[in-house]
């Protein structure tokens, strides 16, 4: 059984993990930090003697006070402990097995000052790369200072919210380009993008991918790497 069918079968196993905790005065933006990074600990999973899964995503149910404070800052602050999660998963080996995504979710069960966090596993096309190494089968790529590792056999790139890796870049088109992994390499096609999409400096319908190739669109830079050895060395 290889580690993404061990994967596999812990989505379908699922994690349900979920951390409570009361404050005395309201919620603070560290009290939500330290609890998601609590229920992504607690969530984690052994799939091999070297790896471990853990949530990707995070419902935090508050009271309706609590978020009506919070409400001006929600999706920046989902986007800040987005990150924090990848990062803290990454420093403790953690693989993902889907973007991270945080819900706020208001609870008439929860009083005032006290906060539950859910952690649940979440498959997507691609996932932060944050303790695997790139393969034919499931390359990595680099984009800006992301790494995102591909776990499907199709990935869409876009500047828009249904692509599976969102690029926040004016020149990229919603749904901007696709990457499809076959028994005989990686096919990049251009979905009929507004500014195209080019391959080491050529512009493509498409193509097949070689290790280390360099795709651009728009103005970002993506590098394309499919062997553990020469990942993130450029």
């Amino acid at each position: 059984m290889s580690i993404f069918d061990r994967f596999e079968h812990a989505v379908e196993k699922g994690v349900n993990s979920a951390f409570s905790r009361v404050f005395r005065s309201g919620i603070k933006p560290v009290d939500v930090t330290s609890a998601i990074r609590r229920a992504l600990d607690d969530s984690v999973q052994e799939v091999s003697s070297d790896r471990v899964i853990a949530a990707n995503h995070f419902t935090i149910h508050a009271a309706k006070a609590d978020l009506d404070s919070l409400e001006a800052d929600l999706d920046v602050l989902a986007d800040e402990f987005s990150q924090q999660v990848t990062e803290h998963a990454a420093s403790h080996g953690y693989a993902l097995l889907g973007p991270v995504t945080i819900d706020f979710r208001e609870d008439s069960t929860e009083m005032t000052g006290t906060l539950r966090v859910e952690a649940e596993n979440r498959r997507g096309a691609a996932a932060p790369a944050t303790a695997s190494s790139a393969s034919p089968e499931h390359p990595i790529l680099d984009i800006g200072e992301e790494k995102w590792l591909l776990t499907e056999p199709v990935t869409v790139i876009g500047r828009g919210s249904e692509a599976d890796i969102v690029v926040n870049d004016s020149g990229v088109s919603r749904r901007h380009l696709e990457l499809r992994i076959t028994p005989t390499g990686v096919i990049a096609t251009d979905l009929g993008s507004t500014n195209g999409t080019y391959v080491e400096g050529h512009k493509i319908d498409a193509a097949t991918l070689l290790d280390g190739n360099q795709i651009v669109i728009g103005r970002t830079r993506i590098l394309f790497w499919t062997h553990p050895e020469e990942d993130g060395n450029q």
